[in-house]
């Protein structure tokens, strides 16, 4: 079973020191490994690199600070405690600008040590969350969907553990907000994106012809079924069948579609012999699903078959600067489709687009930015130039804009004072209150005393007279 306790390596050529250190971090829940060399500490470095490193800057074989350099250019993702002698506040800053966590002058107690590598591995773990949600979570798009906000993370997640299975998935949400887009996005993300990806819009096809387009027909089945006819689902055979609008199909249909569901086989219209595909189904509707059954508009049996992973496409109106994301999107297209020449938007239509309410979601924004586009042409996008009824939003949005601004003009801004000078007289109040005592006033100050030696540092480069410490 491997050790799940983090690693922290020891860079140390004293063995009496390096002994007592190990001894002082005993009982912590950590694996340490001491190398006594430069040359083996980057090699052990680079073999696996440990969660932290407590980094002896007077090695024999070269300075400490080529080890800081190494791991700080290379990004190993470990924090590096410095520890030097002599006390040498210009080393340890020199330290913390290349990199380093934090530093421990020699000598010191062993609280002192455990204190600061428990604050640097919490400090990792916290920059490895962060890695990761980032990764996770910060994405401007999947496919061919577009967005950053917290709604469309949780889109993304969902499409990402949905598309490796044969599970059918059922998107809601309303018209415009980009249904079709996610049910591509599932197919190209799983094992069937070499397979054919058939959509077809149950709304958009006649109660007649539905049955035909989704299972095909032979010859003679009907007026003017001059050939046999492929239906979707032999074309999606191998793939996947995506069915829009599933709410608007006909109940006698709805029997004979939860049959191919269960069986994998379908009849042609006028056919008398079963043939059968193997495809997966993702359906998707701008009604509520649980209404229509209750209204005896969708078959419930139909509905828990198909309802197995629900994801639901948030309105535009809830993705906050989503709506900017996507303008300049659409703005960079069309501009490049039309000949124009914008790069942007205006402080004034950025505004306008922010505050108006979308209820006809991407679709109708993506109408909206064409409209400016083909009727206009410049370098940004502004108000005017956008379609009603977003010229009203502006307008009645920069009404308040001015009492603000007339608001920051009348104020006292000769009271505002730089925050940075405010700082600075709390670090240094703080210190003289402590009697001169940096590590007191910086565990009443609640950061690291490193803190505040590199910016008393700072401050006397720059001229600053700072108060005396002990």
């Amino acid at each position: 079973m491997s050790d799940a306790r983090p690693l922290v390596l020891l860079i140390e050529d004293t063995p009496s020191l390096a002994a007592l250190y190990v001894e002082y971090l005993r009982r912590e829940p950590i694996r340490v490994v001491t190398v006594a060399t430069g040359g083996e500490g980057i090699a052990a470095i680079r073999g696996h690199a440990p969660a932290a490193v407590l980094l002896d800057l007077n090695l024999p074989d070269m300075p400490g600070m080529e080890i800081l350099k190494e791991v700080t250019t290379n990004k190993y993702g470990c924090s590096v405690i410095v520890v030097t002698a002599h006390g040498s506040i210009n080393v340890a800053v020199e330290a913390m600008r290349h990199g380093a966590y934090d530093f421990l002058m020699k000598p010191f107690d062993p609280d002192r040590l455990k204190v600061t590598l428990r604050n640097a591995l919490a400090h990792q773990k916290l920059l490895t969350m962060v890695e990761t949600y980032r990764e996770t979570f910060d994405r401007t798009g999947l496919g061919c969907l577009i967005g950053s906000s917290l709604p469309m993370q949780q889109v993304y997640r969902i499409i990402e553990s949905a598309a490796p299975s044969r599970a059918t998935v059922f998107v809601t949400g309303e018209s415009g907000t980009g249904k079709e887009l996610c049910a591509a996005a599932i197919h190209q993300l799983s094992p069937r994106r070499g397979g054919p990806y058939v959509a077809l819009n149950c709304a958009a096809i006649s109660r007649e012809l539905i049955e035909s387009e989704i299972f095909g027909h032979v010859k003679g089945a009907f007026t003017g079924a001059t050939v046999d006819r492929d239906g979707a689902a032999s074309r999606a055979n191998g793939g996947t069948l995506f069915l829009d609008e599933l709410c608007e199909m006909d109940l006698s249909l709805q029997s004979k579609l939860l049959r191919f569901l269960q069986t994998s086989s379908f009849v042609r219209v006028g056919g008398n012999h079963e043939e059968t595909a193997d495809l997966r189904f993702i359906c998707a509707t701008n009604r509520d699903p649980f209404v229509e059954v209750r209204a005896g508009r969708l078959r419930e049996d139909l509905f828990y078959r198909l309802h197995v992973v629900p994801v639901h496409m948030p309105p535009l109106r809830e993705r906050g600067e989503d709506v900017l994301l996507l303008a300049n999107y659409f703005l960079s297209r069309f501009a490049e489709e039309e000949g124009r020449h914008f790069r942007g938007f205006a402080p004034d239509a950025e505004a306008a687009l922010l505050n108006y309410d979308w209820p006809g979601n991407v679709r109708q924004l993506q109408n909206a930015i064409r409209n400016a586009v083909v009727l206009n042409d410049g370098e940004t996008v502004t108000a005017s130039m956008l379609p009603a009824p977003l010229t009203t939003v502006a307008s009645s949005a920069a009404a308040p804009a001015a009492a603000a601004a007339t608001t920051v003009h009348a104020a006292e801004v000769g009271d505002i004072r730089p925050l940075a000078d405010i700082e600075r007289e709390t670090i240094e109040r703080a210190i003289a209150l402590c009697g001169g005592n940096i590590p007191r006033a910086a565990e009443l100050l609640d950061i690291s005393p490193s803190t505040i030696y590199r910016k008393r540092q700072r401050w006397l480069e720059d001229g600053v007279a700072v108060s005396p410490a002990s």
